[in-house]
């Protein structure tokens, strides 16, 4: 068995750590094509309103679901850099309707990985398992990214994906966040460290949620093209609003009537 010493180790450690600043720094450096699509800056800026809307909530009629007419098993898939908290209010009122929703088991969601995929592949297949039906992923911007490849690799476990202001057409630079993304990553928006055809269609039915107002993702990015999708449907939510708006719930909901 090898002996690695405390020195040897602490080395090993700042060399990988120094690589990962050079490498961040050169994608720093990075340009975006000529033909990459922005949200305008006062829409990007307009994102902040959404942190209140926990309390605005507050001050309008309670929100009511529909109660389902086919109770669905729904993986909700967090957005870039945020938790699956931020999608606790839909998780409820999707299950006041009478659905199971399952969060999808690994926290913040910092980005792709093999690791991660692998482990999604092994929470849906559980859930499958432990109900007895195929699932619908749910996923929100890079959340949506999740879904629709855990789609194409595991069909038979997955009845419907519906995607909210997922960035999966167009260009990986089609977006407000892509140098963030990088910097956090410490890899291209181009080379992602899995294997993934972004606009390519899953096997199974897909619906993407988009919306003109949204701040973060450009709009032909979130709604593709046809035959990236089955279907789009344009909201008129923030980026921020797709995980916990009455109307992204409200659309949720009826695609998942839909199915």
């Amino acid at each position: 068995m090898k002996y690695t010493t405390p020195a040897r180790a602490l080395a090993d450690k700042l060399a990988a750590l120094g690589d990962g600043t050079r490498r961040r720094a050169q994608l720093l450096r990075s340009q975006a094509p000529y033909n990459a699509a922005r949200p305008p800056i006062g829409l990007f800026l307009a994102e902040s309103g959404a942190f209140f809307e926990p309390i605005l909530r507050h001050t309008r009629a309670p929100l009511q679901v529909p109660a389902a007419a086919t109770r669905k098993v729904v993986i909700l898939l967090p957005g870039f850099a945020t938790h699956p908290l931020r999608m606790r209010y839909m998780a409820r009122k999707l299950e006041e309707a009478g659905h199971k929703v399952k969060r999808w088991g690994m926290g913040y969601n910092f980005g792709p990985t093999e690791e991660n995929f692998e482990f999604l592949s092994r929470r849906v297949a559980a859930v499958h398992e432990r109900y007895g039906q195929e699932v619908v992923l749910v996923g929100w911007s890079l959340g949506g990214i999740f879904a629709r490849e855990i789609a194409k690799r595991h069909p038979q476990l997955v009845e419907k994906v519906v995607t909210m202001g997922s960035p999966f057409s167009h260009t990986p630079y089609s977006n407000n966040v892509w140098r963030i993304y990088q910097l956090i990553t410490g890899h291209s928006v181009e080379k992602p460290p899995v294997e993934a055809r972004l606009n390519e269609k899953p096997p199974v039915e897909t619906v993407a949620l988009w919306s003109p107002r949204d701040g973060v993702v450009a709009a032909r990015s979130a709604c593709g093209c046809v035959g990236e999708r089955d279907r789009a449907i344009a909201l008129r939510c923030s980026h921020m609003g797709f995980s916990n708006s009455a109307e992204a719930i409200l659309a949720v909901a009826a695609e998942l009537e839909r199915s």
